[in-house]
């Protein structure tokens, strides 16, 4: 019981603090999720920008080149999906009424003989259905931009920390570490630099898999003469960036696409292509890729996908699988131990070099077992004088 009770005290008290911690992100979400997406972002720029420099790139050159573009990157999907949608808007909005209307057409008709007035309250229970259960979704979405300023705003921060983490990463990691005592430093920057690669991995890995995603669904799209299929390539490579929600949600809008455009034989074939590439994630580039990148498990994957979406929407599914990836890092390090003896030669961890003052400057100490000039001889050694042994009685 004695244990129990020390443990049960131990274990509220870390939840409080969690929960305490989960409520200031909360509270601070216009200023965090900026922030983590620029982390993100760096975490895939710095590396380009750190190739460039050992090009002998100016450093100031190679900045501007990752940031401006990766605006250009961004801008030019933008631009692309705006004009696909546009060209072709009128005609899927038109094919998407016959489909709708052929629909009611065939359940009247047809042997279930639904009256479009069932028909009608059947619509009308699965839309208040979806609206209920995408609500943790649409939360998410709405905290982060519930309004232009917002959206704005965090667009501007996300740049602005982006930018200072190129320009200045290395100083804002060592004044971290200088925030946590002496004793953790090393410990804390270890750790940090290991999850930091490990978010490295994982910004790599999660852009090849959804290259490998989108490319074989919008090929797919393109093949069976399912229309807008760069932009549901475009949909399926930013949907895979979520795991899980992502790629059941971008495939069921390709294959709605392909029903209403093309009739239901189209729209299993598919089905059958978005389930492949599916497959194809889920059994090769995720154990074989992504399982070597972040060595988090399949069922931790969707627990944290799960939980990030209760807790903050598709804000908190989006960072889930990274922060828990980094998180299980930066632990398995600190509880390895390697940190408390460092290989030779290395660095000391930012901000343990010993402050001015505290160590006298090279060749202001004589060496040791050099007397200096100016110090008097040493003495000789002093002995007790010998007296003469006296005479025995017997002569």
């Amino acid at each position: 019981m004695q244990i129990a009770a020390a443990w049960s005290w131990r274990i509220l008290l870390v939840l409080g603090v969690l929960a305490v911690l989960i409520f200031f992100i909360i509270q601070l979400r216009l200023l965090i999720i900026p922030l983590l997406v620029a982390v993100v972002l760096s975490a895939l720029l710095v590396p380009f920008k750190n190739f460039l420099v050992r090009r002998t790139w100016p450093k100031w050159l190679a900045i501007a080149t990752a940031e401006i573009g990766t605006l250009v990157v961004v801008a030019g999907l933008i631009f692309l999906v705006a004009t696909q949608v546009s060209s072709g808007f009128d005609d899927l909005r038109q094919q998407t009424i016959n489909s709708y209307n052929d629909l009611k057409s065939f359940l009247a008709d047809g042997p279930l003989q639904i009256s479009e007035a069932d028909f009608n309250a059947y619509v009308a229970q699965a839309w208040a259905a979806i609206q209920q259960d995408s609500q943790a979704l649409l939360s998410g979405a709405a905290a982060l931009g519930s309004s232009i300023g917002h959206v704005l705003a965090g667009v501007l921060l996300t740049l602005f920390s982006t930018l200072f983490i190129l320009i200045d990463g290395e100083r804002i990691w060592a004044w971290i570490v200088r925030l946590f005592p002496r004793k953790a430093r090393a410990a804390t920057d270890g750790a940090g630099k290991a999850g930091w690669r490990t978010l490295q991995n994982f910004v790599k890995v999660q852009i090849l898999v959804a290259s490998v995603d989108a490319l074989g669904i919008a090929i797919g799209a393109a093949i069976l003469g399912v229309p807008l299929a760069i932009p549901i390539g475009v949909l399926v490579f930013l949907g895979s960036f979520i795991p899980i929600i992502g790629a059941v949600v971008t495939g069921t809008v390709a294959v709605f696409i392909a029903l209403v455009y093309n009739g239901w034989v189209v729209a299993l074939i598919m089905l059958g292509v978005v389930l492949l590439v599916q497959q194809i994630e889920g059994h090769v580039l995720q154990p074989l890729v992504m399982g070597t990148a972040v060595k988090v498990h399949p069922l931790a994957v969707v627990l944290a996908v799960a939980g990030g979406s209760m807790v903050a929407g598709i804000a908190g599914a989006f960072f889930a699988v990274p922060v828990v990836a980094t998180v299980n890092v930066m632990v398995n390090y600190v509880a390895g131990g390697s940190w408390r003896t460092p290989p030779a030669g290395l660095a000391p961890p930012p901000g343990d070099e010993p402050p001015p003052g505290d160590e006298p400057p090279p060749g202001d100490e004589p060496p040791r077992d050099v007397p200096p000039h100016d110090a008097a001889p040493p003495s000789p050694p002093v002995t007790e004088p010998t007296l003469p042994k006296e005479a025995s009685p017997n002569g």
